[in-house]
């Protein structure tokens, strides 16, 4: 009886306290991502919500991490692929958008995040209207830490060859601000590289010539450098301020080939020496006001900007060995003053068993090119964007939809020709989802965008590429239109989690070159296409092998692809994916990589990414992490391209010396008493775009 009225007593009082400490951890928590409530007695591996999966990071995994990348790494998520060593992010081929708190960030700034302030992380593999165009979406929800500032550093150089990266990053807490300062650098210098190229050309009389080329060496320089710091100001529950200012420096972006070139008509072979690359800085301001309001309302505004001041250049280089002068001797220089501004304000309203969201964006980028090997001559391009949207999500037992519209303006115009286009492209997105339980889940979602013509897409200035090949661009390019709808089955079973589905892709107006012979010299220009379509099977499966130590997660796709423009008709078929395999085991991390790229149809090109297989081995006792590991140790290092056009069909291989063995030590020191850094729901995007020279 007792007993009886004991446990009555602990339930009421639990009843009591829950709400309390409840809004406690709100108070706390003060710069959250807002989410409609949910209650979870005990977390699983992962949580499938309407509209994303959620992971918490187990104990191992955050003992197990100096900084959010690695701690990304240890949990293992499906469809991901991470590089710690080379810091990349890739999901099924595609670039991912990251988010800390639901302020778009970067990679850099997720390296910074300490592992035990991260409760969550958040897998959005369907993003709604206000993630704007991003394929996928990686959100670190972090928590205020308990100390009053911290200091993490890292090193990571490579023992046979000048490549590296190295950070380091503080944040300094008084009352209700922060200032940060960080600044990380990566060296990549004199890299051994070489190529191997096949090309025919095919003329209109229907004579051919084939070029062989026999790599006589070369290397690749891409080192680079940032810095930042930022003041942050939160005062609980109701204001955030946030002003962060950058400086992205492109040290030295150089790829150098020599090369022999063997003629299938007889002539003399000859040497070729291929050069291009880029150097520049971007300076960049961003500031950012979130108010919150009764009513569980809040309003966000962000703006942002960039300037980017730098060159691009090419040499193409043709010479016969023994023979005073060039056969072809082309050098493009061009240097750019480009601007860009962005302002978004978006509303949000949380409802019982809804959220409703609208925002609205202006970007504006002011372009000045100067060609230097063309005498100087200056030209001007202007480019504005207006989006508009708004969505709305509901939960109707265990069905759940979303629906919204977005509507976008672009306007883009020539100074110096007075030629342009703007348009009006609406962008409809939906998705239901049916949950089951929390085993099985089933999505279905439809979304759409638009692709606005880049800056090297729409210049008319033309660019020689070698001896038989010059680029010019098309000033009256459209707006692009594309389309995908995504079927998914999530499951969770015992020691087994995953992803099953299907995909469908169509883009009716895709912008892609097309080339055409002009006289002696065969002209790549671009057009709007008659469309590229792919269906795309693929699963992501997690496996706990031996709970808490052995773990292995993985991503498979198949994709067909249909890719038509003016007089032709390409296809492709090709299998991708990556394999990942961890063990944990009393502060040492064991991790094994194996990455094979998308192989991506785009007009009559088939390209790649790199092919990589990564050995990692890493100690963490207290603050100190040490690791090493290896960079390629089986196999060779893949980048590449295939044409298939009828007057220029070539394969190129790109190899380097990517057999790198490295070393990585990581520091990190907490003390005092710390706030969080304000993290933004909503970041705008405003990167200056940039000139690309011509190159083979």
């Amino acid at each position: 009886m007792k007993m009886k009225i004991s446990n009555k007593i602990m339930m009421a009082t639990g009843a009591i306290l829950l709400p309390a400490i409840s809004a406690a951890q709100e108070v706390t928590d003060t710069i959250a991502a807002q989410e409609l409530q949910e209650i979870v007695i005990e977390a699983p591996k992962v949580i499938r919500k309407a509209d994303m999966d959620v992971y918490h990071p187990s104990k191992s995994a955050v003992e197990n991490s100096k900084n959010g990348l690695q701690l990304l790494n240890n949990l293992m998520i499906p469809t991901l692929s991470i590089s710690e060593a080379l810091g990349t992010i890739n999901a099924a081929g595609q670039s991912v958008q990251v988010r800390i708190n639901g302020r778009e960030s970067t990679i850099e700034q997720v390296r910074t995040l300490l592992p035990e302030t991260i409760k969550r992380v958040e897998w959005i593999d369907n993003p709604g209207l206000r993630y704007g165009r991003a394929n996928y979406v990686l959100n670190f929800i972090v928590a205020n830490p308990t100390v009053g500032g911290s200091l993490m550093t890292k090193a990571q150089p490579a023992l046979n060859v000048a490549w590296g990266f190295y950070m380091a990053d503080a944040k300094f807490n008084i009352g209700r601000s922060q200032w940060e300062v960080g600044g990380d650098y990566k060296l990549t210098n004199k890299i051994k590289t070489h190529r191997d190229y096949t090309e025919t050309f095919t003329y209109t009389d229907g004579t051919s010539i084939t070029r062989d080329e026999t790599s006589l060496g070369g290397r690749v320089d891409n080192s680079m450098a940032d810095i930042w710091v930022s003041y942050n100001y939160i005062k609980p529950d109701t204001t955030v301020f946030m002003a962060q200012f950058g400086l992205h420096q492109n040290i030295n972006e150089r790829r150098n080939y020599n090369g022999l070139l063997s003629l299938s008509n007889g002539n003399d072979d000859i040497l070729l020496k291929d050069t291009n690359g880029a150097d520049g800085s971007t300076p960049s301001l961003s500031l950012y006001w979130q108010q919150n309001f009764a009513a569980r309302q809040m309003l966000i505004v962000n703006f942002n900007s960039s300037y980017y001041f730098g060159r691009s250049f090419s040499d193409y280089i043709e010479q016969i060995p023994g023979v005073t002068g060039y056969q072809t001797d082309i050098h493009t220089d061009i240097k750019d003053r480009n601007r860009a501004y962005a302002i978004e304000a978006d509303y949000i309203k949380n409802l019982r068993n809804g959220r409703f969201t609208a925002g609205a964006s202006y970007t504006a980028n002011r372009n000045r090119s100067q060609y230097e090997s063309l005498g100087g001559d200056i030209f001007h391009q202007r480019q504005d964007k207006v989006y508009l949207f708004a969505e709305y999500f509901h939960r109707f037992g265990k069905w759940t939809a979303t629906a919204g519209m977005g509507v976008q303006y672009t306007d883009f115009l020539f100074k110096e020709t007075h030629q342009g286009n703007h348009s009006w492209s609406p962008r409809p997105q939906a998705t239901i989802t049916y949950t089951l339980n929390q085993s099985h889940n089933f999505r279905l979602n439809f979304t759409s965008w638009q692709s606005t013509p880049s800056l090297s897409e729409t210049n008319i200035v033309p660019q020689q590429l070698d001896g038989f090949q010059w680029r010019v661009g098309n000033q009256n390019l459209k707006t692009a239109d594309s389309y995908m709808m995504t079927l998914r089955y999530g499951f969770n079973l015992p020691r087994v989690n995953g992803t099953f589905g299907v995909r469908a892709f169509t883009s009716p107006d895709a912008i892609t070159p097309i080339l055409h012979w002009q006289d002696d010299r065969l002209i790549t220009t671009y057009e709007n296409s008659r469309g590229l379509q792919n269906l795309s099977f693929f699963l992501a499966p997690q496996v706990e092998i031996i709970p808490g130590r052995l773990m292995a997660s993985g991503y498979l796709q198949y994709r067909a692809e249909r890719m038509r423009g003016t007089g032709y008709t390409q296809r492709s078929n090709a299998w991708s994916g990556n394999a990942q395999i961890q063990l944990m085991h009393r502060g040492f991390v064991l991790s094994l990589q194996y990455m094979r790229a998308q192989r991506d149809l785009w007009g009559e090109k088939i390209s790649w990414g790199e092919d990589l297989n990564i050995i990692d081995l890493s100690y963490n006792r207290k603050s100190w992490q040490f690791g090493g590991g290896i960079i390629m140790p089986f196999g060779k290092y893949d980048q590449g391209s295939k044409s298939l056009n009828k007057w220029n069909r070539n394969e190129q291989h790109m190899r380097l010396n990517m057999r790198m063995p490295y070393i990585s030590i990581s520091y990190n020191l907490q003390w005092g008493r710390q706030k969080s850094g304000a993290h933004k729901l909503i970041d705008v995007d405003a990167n200056a775009d940039r000139s690309t020279a011509g190159g083979r």
